[in-house]
């Protein structure tokens, strides 16, 4: 919604964003004069000026249990929620509307930090991404590495320059340009750029606490581990051995078909390719890996951080008793296990309508149940047999890999 949208009739609270020098756009400017209380952080309370009989409240902590509470103690009063720039852009309109609803929020957002960064970088919109950071793991840049990709991050805090320095650097970027534009809009703006490297030795403190991160990969950067098409590298994994291999891996992901907002159970999931890649085709996927050795689920863990994708959940146990209570998928991949009693129907039965599922085997009891898998419920049965060349002496040959099975099903 913008300053011309009407407010919904029901509307418990208005969002008015607010510039860091304390402007507001005009309309919103005569929200907060009529506002009965005004809600915000401290920092936001300070910026605007008082208004006479005005109750101002800064926010409970936590605030998303307690949100539903105030909203009740505050019904039938005109209550105004102060946010920076844009309240839907990794700010409190976000968590407004998903606790109260987006009937009960109306929103008049003044200019963002990423609009006035971009406007400081003289980068286009379609030629540069937002990576949001508050709240978040700062691994969650490294999926964004291209060679010559512009990346816009929302910080969360002043430690955030120096832990996205060494990040870039420990992936092969120390060269990487990040520029620190703090304080937009203000009379105390700033700008600062540095390599990566050097920003991985510098202290928080001299780090204003708000700020924007603009990075440039270099043109020339290596690009093995940016694609977003599956099939990465298998040394891009750390493994021992229990890896889907990245020609196997491919073909998998091509069937589970990843699509934006879906979710992945990857069962047995050894180095958590399957899931990890599932995640890289788009920043909302999601995925659970189940992985019953704890050796080996630490290591999903460590893969998914170092490859961009951190927020992939790790599920220590064995199927099919650790997928009780799971979120339902979208799709499934079972990459080890599927022979164990009970795993395959209940993969079967959590699927949601129109989900996928693929099964990876390498033994004759895993090959036999596919095929009955396949006799009662049709699908798609193919095996893939990949040959990789090796020295032979002085000259090269080929040397098999052991010939999979793959079922795949869709609901």
């Amino acid at each position: 919604m913008d300053d011309l949208t009407p407010p919904p009739r029901e509307h418990l609270v208005t969002v008015v964003g607010v510039g860091a020098d304390g402007s507001l756009a005009p309309t919103g400017e005569a929200v907060l004069r009529k506002a009965d209380v005004v809600l915000g952080g401290r920092r936001h309370l300070e910026l605007v000026a008082p208004v006479s009989g005005q109750e101002r409240r800064p926010w409970p902590a936590p605030l998303g249990p307690a949100l539903p509470a105030l909203m009740a103690e505050l019904r039938g009063r005109q209550v105004v929620a102060l946010a920076s720039g844009d309240p839907m852009l990794s700010g409190i309109g976000t968590t407004l509307v998903r606790v109260l609803g987006a009937e009960s929020v109306h929103v008049l957002p003044s200019i963002s930090s990423v609009a006035l960064a971009r406007a400081r970088m003289r980068w286009p919109a379609e030629e540069s991404v937002v990576v949001t950071l508050v709240g978040r793991h700062e691994a969650r840049v490294l999926r964004e590495i291209a060679p010559g990709r512009r990346i816009l991050v929302l910080t969360a805090g002043s430690h955030t320059p120096s832990i996205v320095g060494r990040l870039l650097t420990e992936m092969g970027h120390p060269d990487a340009a990040i520029t620190l534009l703090g304080n937009l809009g203000s009379d105390t703006e700033s700008r600062h750029t540095k390599n990566a490297q050097e920003w991985a030795g510098t202290a928080a403190d001299n780090v204003p606490p708000l700020h924007v991160l603009a990075i440039e990969i270099p043109a020339d950067a290596s690009a093995w581990r940016s694609s977003w098409v599956a099939g990465l590298p298998d040394e891009a994994f750390e493994h021992d051995g229990q890896l889907t291999k990245r020609d196997l891996r491919a073909s998998a992901l091509a069937r589970l078909s990843p699509a934006p907002g879906q979710h992945l159970w990857d069962v047995g999931a050894g180095a958590g390719s399957v899931g990890i890649e599932w995640m890289r085709a788009h920043p909302t996927c999601r995925t659970t890996a189940v992985e019953a050795e704890p050796v080996r689920a630490a290591r999903v863990a460590r893969n998914a951080t170092r490859l961009g994708v951190p927020d992939l959940r790790v599920v220590e146990g064995r199927a099919p008793d650790a997928l009780g209570g799971l979120e339902p998928p979208h799709a499934i991949f079972i990459g080890g296990g599927a022979t164990r009693t009970g795993v395959l129907d209940a993969c079967l039965a959590a699927l949601r309508p129109g989900g996928r599922l693929v099964v990876h085997g390498v033994t004759l009891e895993t090959e036999w149940l596919l095929a009955e898998a396949y006799r009662t419920h049709g699908g798609e049965l193919t095996r893939l047999a990949l040959e990789t060349t090796h020295p032979v002496g002085s000259f090269t040959g080929w040397t098999p890999l052991r010939t999979v099975t793959q079922w795949c099903l869709r609901l």
